[in-house]
C-alpha cells in the first residue's frame, strides 16, 4: 500500500455473521442463495456503517468481498415499492460495472430489486427506455452516467447512496471531471461510499471535499486473499522459452479453467495465434476488442465452453470467474498492485487456487520485490503440479 498512514480505521465494530446484521429476510435469502456463508473481513466491518447511512471510505483490494459489501448495503437501504433510482454506483470499466450489476441482481433476487448497467458501448436509446421504465439501482461508467443525467433521463433527486468503486483506478484514468460533475447533481445529503485499493491525492481530495465525517475502514494487506493460493515460479531463463514451457503445461491447464495474463495486447494476440496453430483451444480478450465481442468471450468462459482465457490486466480488476483455480502470469505484472488483482481471482473467499509465474533472468528482482511487498513466499514449481490443481 502506498501510504497507509493516510487512512486510519475509526470504526472497530465487527459483525461476524450476516444473521446479526438485521437484514431484510428476502435480502438474507439472496445472500445465502448466492453462496456466501460468512462475511469477509471488510463485510464484517463496512456493511453496518454503510446501512446506517454513514459516509464510508474502505481501503481494500479486489478479492476481499467489497462488491458484496456495498451491494448488501444498497439493497438494505432501498425501498423496492418506489420505482425510482435510489442508489448509483460508478466503476472504471464496463466489465466491472456489469459484474457489480450482476451481483446486485443476484443478491436482490428475492426482493424484486431492479438494477441497470448504464455503460458506454451500448445504444443511448436503450438506456433511455430502461430508465423510463424505472429502476432502483444504476451501476455505470462515469461518461455514460453523466450523459444520462445531463440529458435529464437519469433523475438524481431520490438517490440516497452514491458508491465510487476502484476510486484510485478511476481517478487516475482521467474520469475526475465527470465524477465531480455527477457529485454536483446529487443531493448534498446523499451518502457517499468510496472504495479504493490505494489513497493517492485525487482520492483524498474527493474524501475531503465531498464526504462528511466518513467512517474509515482499512483492510490490511495481510488479510487479503493470498491465503489459499499456492504461488509458484518457473525459471524460463529467457523470453523465447516461455512458449515451450506453456505448451508443456497445456495438458495440465485443461484439467481446470485457467487465465493467462500478458502485459500487452500484442503479446495476447501472438500467444493466442501461436497456441491455436498447435492446435490448442484458447480464447483471448483485450481492450482493443469491441464490447460485444468481449461480452461473448466472457460468456463462453463463464459457461465453461472455453477453458483457457488469455488476457491483459483489463481483466485483472473486478471480474470474478468463480471456477478459475489456475492463473498463469506469462509476464509478471508491470506494477506490483496488479499481482493481487490477477491472482486474487483464484482463491476468493477461501477457494483454493494456484498461480504460476514465468520468470526470465531479468524478472528475478521483480519476483523478489513481489515476495517482500506481499510478505509471501513464491516457490519453484514442482514436477507434480497437476496434482495440486
Amino acid at each position: 500500500m502506498e501510504n497507509p498512514g493516510e487512512i486510519e480505521t475509526n470504526y472497530e465494530k465487527i459483525t461476524e455473521s450476516f444473521d446479526d446484521m438485521n437484514l431484510k429476510e428476502d435480502l438474507l435469502r439472496g445472500i445465502y442463495a448466492y453462496g456466501f456463508e460468512k462475511p469477509s473481513a471488510i463485510q464484517q466491518r463496512a456493511v453496518l456503517p454503510a446501512i446506517e447511512g454513514h459516509d464510508v471510505i474502505a481501503q481494500a483490494q479486489s478479492g476481499t468481498g467489497k462488491t458484496a459489501t456495498f451491494s448488501v448495503a444498497i439493497l438494505q437501504r432501498i425501498d423496492v415499492t418506489k420505482n425510482e433510482v435510489q442508489a448509483l454506483v460508478l466503476a472504471p470499466t464496463r466489465e466491472l460495472a456489469k459484474q457489480i450489476h450482476k451481483v446486485i441482481i443476484a443478491l436482490g433476487d428475492y426482493m424484486g430489486a431492479k438494477s441497470y448497467a448504464c455503460i458506454g458501448g451500448t445504444r443511448v436509446q436503450e438506456d433511455v427506455g430502461n430508465l423510463e421504465n424505472g429502476v432502483h439501482v444504476i451501476v455505470g461508467t462515469p461518461g455514460r452516467v453523466n450523459d444520462m443525467i445531463e440529458r435529464g433521463n437519469l433523475k438524481t433527486n431520490s438517490i440516497k447512496m452514491f458508491v465510487l468503486d476502484e476510486a484510485d483506478e478511476m481517478l487516475s484514468r482521467g474520469f475526475k471531471e465527470q465524477i465531480h460533475s455527477v457529485i454536483q447533481f446529487i443531493e448534498h445529503d446523499t451518502q457517499i461510499v468510496l472504495l479504493s485499493a490505494t489513497m493517492p491525492p485525487d482520492v483524498l481530495e474527493v474524501t475531503r471535499k465531498f464526504m462528511r465525517s466518513p467512517v474509515k475502514i482499512l483492510v490490511k494487506k495481510e488479510e487479503l486473499t493470498l491465503e489459499g493460493i499456492r504461488q509458484f515460479y518457473v525459471n524460463v531463463s529467457e523470453e523465447d522459452y516461455k512458449f515451450e514451457t506453456l505448451t508443456d503445461l497445456y495438458e495440465t491447464l485443461t484439467i481446470t479453467q485457467a487465465v493467462i495474463f500478458c502485459n500487452t495486447r500484442r503479446k495476447v494476440d501472438y500467444l493466442t495465434e501461436s497456441l491455436k496453430a498447435k492446435p490448442f483451444i484458447v480464447s483471448s480478450m483485450h481492450g482493443d476488442m469491441q464490447q460485444d465481442m468481449r461480452d461473448q468471450i466472457m460468456k463462453e468462459f463463464r459457461s465453461g465452453s472455453s477453458r483457457i482465457l488469455i488476457t491483459t490486466d483489463l481483466l485483472a480488476r473486478g471480474i470474478d470467474v468463480q471456477q478459475v483455480s489456475l492463473v498463469i502470469n506469462y509476464d509478471l505484472p508491470s506494477n506490483r498492485e496488479n499481482y493481487i488483482h490477477r491472482i486474487g481471482r483464484g482463491g476468493r473467499f477461501g477457494r483454493k487456487g494456484v498461480a504460476i509465474n514465468f520468470v526470465t533472468q531479468d524478472d528475478i528482482r521483480t519476483l523478489q520485490d513481489l515476495e517482500s511487498y506481499y510478505s509471501t513466499h513464491i516457490e519453484e514449481m514442482p514436477m507434480n503440479i497437476a496434482d495440486l490443481i
